[in-house]
């Protein structure tokens, strides 16, 4: 990605004025990645994909079973149903109604059964998986993404969500909301930052 394209998704997300980033947390560079890696302009490829291409993994690898995943991974908003009795979550995709098995630790440990969460989800194998991005939700925030792009409004909801428009405006409206305060990332060791 070139910093160009970066700071247009910066900007575009209130994350960059002109050519100079405005964070209150470094954490929110985390937005810019997952549309710069995720989304492209209609007719233009996605940077996953570009480096998809690139890889030359060898098939059947795990690294190639995950790039695959990455580059089939859908925004979704969903609705946290109950704990996995192995391990992760069982959540709803409220926008394509289906069910899903979510492995990811931190969210298990920390989350409420009913809570709503717009993040973008990969499967590399009967589970799926966070790409980095969780955005807890509300009737309102959703609102207002809404209504910043209420041509979403006309298409289904499946087709909403595969829209590419739904994440950035999503992100801006909860950044704006500030989100980064109600949100803690834990790493491996167990560190909280």
């Amino acid at each position: 990605m070139s910093p160009d394209a970066i700071l247009h998704i910066a900007r575009r997300i209130g994350l960059a004025h002109g050519k100079t980033f405005i964070l209150d947390d470094m954490d929110e560079l985390l937005f810019v990645n997952d549309l710069a890696i995720y989304t492209a302009p209609v007719r233009r490829s996605r940077a996953i994909e570009r480096y998809a291409r690139s890889a030359r993994l060898a098939p059947g690898t795990d690294e190639a079973l995950v790039l695959d995943a990455m580059c089939l991974a859908r925004f979704s908003i969903v609705q946290v149903e109950r704990r996995h009795k192995a391990a992760g979550l069982i959540v709803k995709d409220i926008l394509r109604d289906g069910e899903i098995w979510l492995v990811d630790e931190g969210l298990e440990s920390s989350i409420p059964d009913g809570s709503l969460l717009a993040t973008r989800l990969y499967a590399p194998e009967s589970f799926s998986m966070t790409a980095g991005v969780t955005v807890p939700m509300d009737l309102e925030l959703l609102t207002d993404a809404l209504d910043e792009v209420p041509q979403l409004l006309r298409k289904s909801h499946a087709e909403a969500s595969d829209d590419r428009r739904l994440p950035g405006t999503i992100y801006r409206v909860a950044l704006a909301d500030g989100i980064m305060e109600r949100i803690a990332y834990h790493d491996p060791e167990g560190d909280i930052r």
